[in-house]
């Protein structure tokens, strides 16, 4: 068997360089703002279909009745996720493994804010979608700050 070689015609055509890194994720303020306004919308279809459903969305503590509302449910969605996420940014900004800490923090905590609406006393129906606008939260903040994540260089 004989080998043909090829001359060397010049020198190797340019492989063009690759296009910059686009990260996927958004910045801070962006996925606050997409996390809060995630959850309140699902807390608030979870607030309208118990109420189709029939479910009295009334919870008594201490013998006083406590309606469960449009802006509560606003209100419960939007805050703790501004507060637990935004000082989960601003501690990753001196350390990045913050976000990931308070990933675990936040969908941890969701998990046990569960025992309040389970022990409320309530009805089934205002127990379950308590329950689980309680695990709406966490799931938002757990996607808000996975978000922010990929977006940062330290992600």
């Amino acid at each position: 068997m004989s080998s043909s070689a090829v001359p060397n015609s010049g020198p190797a055509p340019a492989v063009p360089a690759a296009p910059p890194v686009r990260r996927s994720g958004l910045t801070w303020w962006k996925a606050l703002v997409t996390g809060a306004v995630g959850a309140a919308v699902v807390n608030l279809i979870v607030l309208a279909v118990a109420k189709l459903a029939g479910a009295p969305l009334v919870v008594v503590d201490a013998g006083a009745s406590h309606p469960i509302t449009v802006g509560g449910v606003i209100g419960a969605s939007v805050v703790p996720l501004l507060v637990g996420a935004g000082a989960a940014l601003l501690l990753a900004l001196w350390k990045p493994v913050f976000l990931r800490i308070a990933q675990y923090v936040g969908g941890g905590l969701a998990l046990l804010s569960v025992a309040g609406p389970l022990s409320s006393g309530a009805d089934g129906g205002t127990v379950a979608a308590l329950v689980l606008m309680h695990l709406t939260l966490g799931v938002a903040v757990v996607a808000t700050l996975e978000l922010h994540r990929r977006h940062s260089a330290h992600g």
